[in-house]
């Protein structure tokens, strides 16, 4: 079992192309290589494969907190788990449920006015895990953009101090805190481990 994330800038076209570009791929980067791993298509989609499919909500939040540090920033994102039947040198090309759910859910994002969502072949586990992604969706949708600099600086480096983090950011120590309080950092991270949890039961 693996899991597969296809997205799409939203409103590309209101941003800088060169900067959405490099904050995505210097977080796809970090996931493998392309176009194997990881491939940017269509002009502003992009799908990536992760091994573990455990870290795959994590690595979506973290794209989205990526891409919302750019003004008017935002990204769509469709979790699509299962298996990978067919493994070939450009992942637009590989295929298995892991991609066919990605895709499609994907595609059903808009009219279910959603930015992030998951799709598994159990039911069960889809309608719990998306409606906390529905939730937390209100608050990282409206991420300012101080608040998703400190939610990607949290997430990127996990285990650093808030005095450390607040160096990182160049605020200090009590305003970091303050900035995770408000972007609802506590919150987001009962739900990735929630999913963590849920996940390892499928």
């Amino acid at each position: 079992m693996i899991a597969v994330i296809t997205g799409d800038i939203i409103k590309s076209r209101r941003i800088t192309t060169k900067a959405w570009l490099t904050s995505l791929k210097k977080e796809l980067n970090k996931l493998g290589k392309t176009p194997q791993q990881w491939e940017i298509y269509r002009g502003d989609s992009f799908q990536v494969e992760v091994k573990n499919p455990a870290d795959a909500l994590l690595v979506a939040i973290k794209i989205k907190a990526a891409i919302k540090c750019l003004k008017d920033g935002d990204v769509r994102m469709g979790i699509g788990i299962g298996n990978k039947n067919y493994n070939a040198r450009q992942i637009t090309a590989s295929n298995g449920g892991a991609f066919t759910n990605s895709g499609e859910l994907l595609e059903a994002l808009k009219s279910l006015k959603m930015n992030l969502a998951v799709r598994s072949d159990n039911e069960k586990f889809n309608s719990e895990i998306n409606l906390y992604l529905k939730l937390i969706s209100i608050i990282m949708d409206s991420w300012t953009i101080n608040a998703a600099e400190a939610i990607y600086t949290v997430l990127d480096r996990p285990g650093k101090s808030q005095e450390a983090l607040g160096k990182l950011l160049k605020i200090k120590q009590n305003a970091v805190s303050t900035r995770l309080k408000r972007a609802c950092y506590y919150e987001i991270k009962e739900v990735i481990e929630m999913y963590r949890t849920k996940i390892t039961e499928l």
